[in-house]
């Protein structure tokens, strides 16, 4: 994984969210091999209960800016210190079907043990680079949505997990960015809107 490419990355922004969020994309340097963490939603939440995602939440008021948003939700959901990520660049804006706008940062963190609040997030889990690019544990579907048009969503299958959704909107961006990693240009299969979600 080479970060160094996010650095002269101009990411497209959202200019009239009503709604913001941020995220941090934590990469861990384990030193033969890089990995990314994730963490898993409580069942307990209104909006993507379960989920897999990055440590991230709702921009409050308190908040100087959408990068100290995302550093204090992942000091409350996984423990990382304040001073502890080096950001190193930003992707794209993206948008949720709860109707945020999200902003996500690629950052560095220490490669130690991290723990889940148990409120928000209920596990931590640290994704090898290697098994996200792996073709064997990628699909894709288009599906069919007259309101919005046809949307493309990833999937990304690593053991009992599943990266999928907004999250996996901005992985597919991180590793084409980073890696030698490129979503397939045909999807496996294209879907009604009602068709059940495979994970």
């Amino acid at each position: 994984m080479e970060l160094s490419g996010l650095g002269g990355y101009e990411p497209t922004t959202v200019a009239d969210a009503e709604r913001w969020a941020s995220v941090l994309a934590p990469v861990v340097d384990g030193g033969e091999e890089s990995a990314l963490l994730f963490i898993k939603r409580s069942d307990d939440l209104g909006s993507h209960a379960g989920q897999m995602a990055f440590p991230g939440g709702g921009h409050e008021p308190f908040d100087p800016d959408l990068a100290d948003t995302a550093r204090r939700e992942a000091w409350e959901e996984i423990g990382l210190r304040e001073s502890e990520p080096s950001i190193v660049g930003r992707l794209d804006d993206t948008t949720t079907t709860s109707g945020y706008a999200i902003r996500p940062f690629v950052a560095e963190v220490p490669d130690r043990t991290y723990e889940p609040d148990g409120v928000e997030a209920v596990e931590v889990a640290k994704l090898p680079i290697s098994t996200l690019t792996d073709p064997a544990n990628y699909e894709s579907e288009r599906r069919k949505r007259p309101e919005v048009g046809d949307v493309r969503l990833h999937y990304f299958h690593v053991g009992d997990y599943t990266v999928w959704g907004a999250t996996g909107r901005m992985l597919v961006q991180l590793l084409e960015l980073t890696t030698d990693w490129r979503a397939p240009e045909t999807v496996d299969r294209v879907v009604e809107p009602e068709a059940e979600f495979p994970v």
